[in-house]
């Protein structure tokens, strides 16, 4: 089965909590504080794997979670840094997080490797706390949570030469005829329901990867059918082979058709029109009105098109038009690849949001933003000198007086995160 789009969930792991201890040896029975930080927790990464051919792994785990590091420990110990979680993936696929749809990897090459959520940092032990006026910190610093998120996970192929066409043109035989792959083929009014691949090799030492994108129905680009599927793998072809039924037998009109089917791909992405196009005028065993055949291929030689008079059926001008696609496809460019957002992975963008937020809701006031959460993981809320610290930190910070130009008044409530507090001054 051919599955080349999938949905998981991914948790990066959190980071280890800071240690609170002090040193304690013989003869030293009031050592300095010796919390060690806690380690790093595991990043997940997409990887590729060349071994791979479709995501129909993703169906069956759905979830993916890296490990947490681990906690600092006594005499200065760091905890254990997590080993990072690998995810493979098949060449050719699109991450991009759901909720907002920014594309996080585009991987295309065996070995390509991206990360996709970022390992929560490790808690700073008690040691770093201490200064001239707290000589003893009973607190530490807890690991940063890791991040989650929900991906889909987009295929699409890597195919130099894509077969395009109405459903029932001969796409399907075209593609068994050069290849080994064995698509279903039936006399089908409906498109087939997943691309075919193939390598073809009709010049010796000179192969190329053909895929059979299935047929196109009008209303495809507006996501008709599974139009939106089947466009997005003609994306990144180098070169396009229309197959066009040209027989007559079925009532179609071959230059109507070939019409429909550019405006589907212009509709999609207008790249997608202006991609070099062979036609193979298919059936020509069996034409039936020798007059709309003739104004096609007139019509279409006036258009500046090559034009191949096959039939899939027989082997008939096939190898004339594969000799003719492998010599083009020396003169076209590798095809332009999706452009990535270096700081895509979105770890990167909120350390760069340093705003504190407020907002007020009745007599509830709440304050967050990257600082505050920064803060809140720093605090030990059930020890005294802790909160005095957290108070202190808010106030420089300008927070307190924040509050009070909002209107603030004594017994209000201040809810960070999940903590609230009564606020008197």
């Amino acid at each position: 089965m051919f599955v080349d789009k999938a949905e998981i969930f991914v948790k990066s792991g959190k980071g280890g909590d800071g240690r609170v201890s002090f040193r304690r040896e013989k003869y030293v029975p009031d050592g300095g504080p010796d919390g060690g930080d806690g380690g790093k927790g595991g990043s997940i990464y997409a990887l590729v794997d060349s071994s791979m051919r479709t995501l129909m792994d993703f169906r069956y785990k759905r979830k993916y979670a890296a490990e947490p590091g681990g906690n600092g420990g006594k005499k200065n110990c760091f905890g254990k840094d997590a080993e990072d979680l690998i995810i493979k993936v098949p060449p050719g696929t699109i991450i991009k997080e759901k909720e907002t749809g920014r594309i996080i990897a585009d991987l295309t090459e065996a070995g390509d490797k991206k990360l996709i959520a970022k390992g929560g940092r490790g808690g700073k032990g008690n040691t770093h706390f201490k200064n001239a006026t707290r000589q003893a910190p009973t607190f530490a610093q807890q690991g940063r949570h890791g991040q989650e998120m929900t991906i889909i996970l987009e295929l699409k192929m890597l195919a130099d030469v894509g077969l395009v066409g109405y459903p029932n043109v001969g796409k399907s035989t075209l593609l068994s005829v050069l290849t080994k792959a064995s698509p279903k083929i039936a006399n089908y009014h409906f498109t087939t329901l997943k691309p075919n691949l193939g390598v073809v090799e009709v010049v010796k030492g000179k192969s190329f990867v053909l895929a059979d994108i299935p047929g196109l129905i009008e209303g495809a680009s507006e996501g008709i059918g599974l139009g939106h599927d089947f466009l997005r793998h003609v994306e990144r072809t180098k070169l396009l082979v229309h197959v066009v039924d040209v027989s007559g037998c079925e009532g179609r009109h071959p230059i109507e058709d070939f019409d429909r089917i550019n405006e589907e791909l212009s509709s999609y992405d207008e790249r997608l029109s202006s991609k070099v196009q062979v036609i193979a005028a298919n059936k020509t065993d069996i034409i039936y009105d020798e007059e709309v055949y003739d104004e096609f291929i007139k019509e279409m030689e006036s258009r500046g098109y090559k034009v191949f008079p096959i039939s899939a059926a027989t082997q008939q001008g096939v190898v004339e038009l594969m000799q003719y696609v492998t010599t083009e496809l020396e003169n076209i460019e590798d095809v332009v690849l999706v452009e990535v957002d270096e700081h895509a992975v979105y770890e990167v963008e909120v350390d760069k949001n340093n705003e504190v937020n407020y907002e007020v809701e009745g007599d509830v006031y709440t304050v967050s933003g990257v600082p505050i959460e920064r803060l809140v993981y720093s605090t030990d809320f059930n020890d005294v000198e802790s909160l005095r610290r957290f108070q202190n930190i808010l106030m420089k910070m300008g927070v307190f007086e924040e509050l009070r130009e909002m209107g603030i008044e004594d017994g209000d409530t201040v809810k960070i995160f999940d903590f609230e507090f009564d606020y008197y001054e």
